[in-house]
């Protein structure tokens, strides 16, 4: 859905994947991949807190993540013996779960948490709290959140989009073993059938509600809005020069009534979100990527309503900015009534969450109609670095 339902580096990984039947993303380039990148269909998510105080140990273990990363990237094993090689009576520097599997598109993207710049008693563990971006601030919390802190913030969060579930899982079960004593896992997400098309190669895909997600979403293709609204500008702030060409992540675990939602008619489903469910076209006529009109009215109003989340969401709303969505689907067994634990978990990028992000939350939890069927019970804001060039680590900018 259009809101929370959307220098000398190597090229960059997100160009078109390598031919064949195996692609594959260079991990090195001058943004991380799994931004623009096409989005793959399966997610592992992890957000973890840093057990040291230490900042050499940080550092080791950043660059220890970025060489294992882009061996798991190209489709070998997360350390340079692998899971089978080595002397048998050590502990294997691969799980070897992706043995014979192919790279399946693998991306691993990594941002930094405001706790991991001064923690809760604002003390600087690393020396780094006056690279602070500004707007990099623990998400305010909205109106009818339910959050649950086990499942929110973090010092430090991995993304791993693949096209095989068990390659995501893989790269993620890897990096944090590799982060055993540094790192510790403060929470994660599972994630399947992406919600959002980042590349106009994609067909728009559907949420739990059986509608298409990510109509509107910033393509790849489009390199001036990604200028725009995703990508963080050189004078964007004087004190995170680190972070120029990088981005903001948002994360919000919103939980879905599935089985109140399947109740209501497929009209008032349609009044609620201001399309239709079929073919994704606005309420006021046309085909999917019709822009909507807000002003035609019908005899019982305006045929898109006021409060449909096409037009509260809508950037014509809000001085038209816009965000860069790459959420998934995510089912997590039953809770403790008997109901799907299951919604989406939505990511997006933008260039500063102040403005491309909190405004609309804040309006969608206020107007949106669709609010009655959501429960928000996670979030996380994470400034996400720009590329990894040849010889450096991510992040390096930052630490040096």
């Amino acid at each position: 859905m259009a809101g929370a339902f959307a220098a000398g580096r190597l090229a960059a990984p997100d160009a078109e994947p390598v031919s064949g039947a195996v692609a594959s993303y260079p991990f090195r380039g001058e943004r991380q991949a799994g931004i623009v990148t096409p989005a793959q269909d399966r997610l592992h998510f992890v957000a973890l807190d840093v057990t040291t105080d230490d900042r050499d140990r940080l550092v080791a273990l950043l660059e220890a993540w970025t060489e294992a990363a882009e061996r798991m990237t190209r489709g070998t094993s997360a350390g340079p013996v692998g899971a089978v090689d080595g002397p048998g009576n050590a502990p294997p520097d691969d799980t070897g779960e992706a043995l014979d599997l192919p790279p399946s598109g693998l991306t691993v993207t990594f941002g930094f948490g405001p706790s991991l710049f001064a923690d809760a008693d604002g003390n600087d563990r690393f020396g780094i709290a006056e690279r602070r971006p500004a707007a990099l601030e623990r998400l305010p919390r909205f109106s009818a959140d339910v959050l649950d802190p086990a499942r929110s913030d973090g010092d430090i969060c991995i993304q791993a989009c693949a096209d095989d579930p068990q390659v995501a899982v893989h790269a993620i079960r890897n990096l944090v073993r590799i982060g055993f004593g540094t790192t510790a896992v403060r929470w994660s997400q599972l994630g399947f059938g992406r919600t959002s098309t980042t590349s106009r190669s994609q067909s728009t895909p559907r949420n739990l509600f059986g509608f298409k997600d990510g109509t509107a979403n910033i393509k790849a293709e489009e390199a001036a809005a990604l200028d725009q609204h995703v990508w963080v500008g050189a004078d964007d702030d004087p004190n995170a020069a680190w972070l120029a060409g990088g981005s903001y992540l948002v994360t919000r675990r919103i939980n879905m009534t599935i089985e109140v939602w399947d109740r209501q008619s497929l009209d008032a489903q349609e009044q609620f979100v201001g399309r239709t469910k079929g073919t994704g076209a606005p309420l006021s006529g046309g085909e999917e990527f019709s822009v909507p009109d807000f002003d035609i009215r019908g005899s019982a109003g305006p045929l898109i309503p006021v409060d449909a989340h096409v037009r509260v969401v809508h950037p014509r709303a809000h001085d038209n900015v816009r965000m860069l969505r790459r959420g998934y689907n995510f089912v997590d067994g039953s809770n403790d009534v008997g109901g799907l634990d299951a919604g989406l978990f939505f990511i997006a990028y933008v260039r500063d969450p102040r403005t491309h992000f909190i405004p609309l939350q804040r309006a969608m939890s206020k107007t949106d109609a669709l609010m009655e069927y959501l429960r928000f019970t996670g979030q996380a804001l994470f400034a996400v670095p720009p590329g990894v060039g040849e010889g450096e680590y991510v992040g390096q900018a930052l630490f040096a």
